[in-house]
C-alpha cells in the first residue's frame, strides 16, 4: 500500500510558475511509476505527466503541457515533483499524484494509488 500526499498548489497569475510535490509512504517508492493527473470543474480527470521507475526514468507528457511542465523524482526523499512554468488559465484544476507498481509501459494510465489532490488556480 502506498499513501500519497500532494502539496504546492495555490493561486498564480498567468505566465507564472508553481512546483507541486508528492510525498509517498513506504520503502518501495523507487519501484513505482509515478504520475500526475488533473481534473478541472465539470471535466473528466486527465493525464498530465508521468515518470517511470526504471533506470533512465522515461517520462511522458500530455501534449497540452509539453515544453512547460517537467516531472522529476527523488527516490531518496520518496518524492515526485511537477514543475509548472508558463501557466495558463486552462491549467486551473485539482492536481492529483498517482502511483503504480513499475512497468515503464504506457505511463498515462492504470494507476492504483491516488493522493487527495491539490488545487491550482491560474488567473488571467
Amino acid at each position: 500500500q502506498v499513501q500519497l500526499v500532494e502539496s504546492g498548489g495555490g493561486l498564480v497569475q498567468a505566465g507564472g510558475s508553481l512546483r507541486l510535490s508528492c510525498a509517498a509512504s513506504g520503502r518501495t517508492f523507487s519501484t513505482y511509476d509515478m504520475g500526475w493527473f488533473r481534473q478541472a470543474p465539470g471535466k473528466e480527470r486527465e493525464f498530465v505527466a508521468a515518470i517511470a521507475w526504471i533506470v533512465g526514468r522515461s517520462t511522458n507528457y500530455a501534449d497540452s503541457v509539453k515544453g512547460r511542465f517537467t516531472i522529476s523524482r527523488d527516490n531518496a526523499k520518496n518524492t515526485v515533483y511537477l514543475q509548472m512554468n508558463s501557466l495558463k488559465p486552462e491549467d486551473t484544476a485539482v492536481y492529483y499524484c498517482a502511483a503504480r507498481r513499475g512497468t515503464g509501459r504506457d505511463l498515462s494510465r492504470e494507476y492504483d494509488y491516488w493522493g487527495q489532490g491539490t488545487q491550482v488556480t491560474v488567473s488571467s
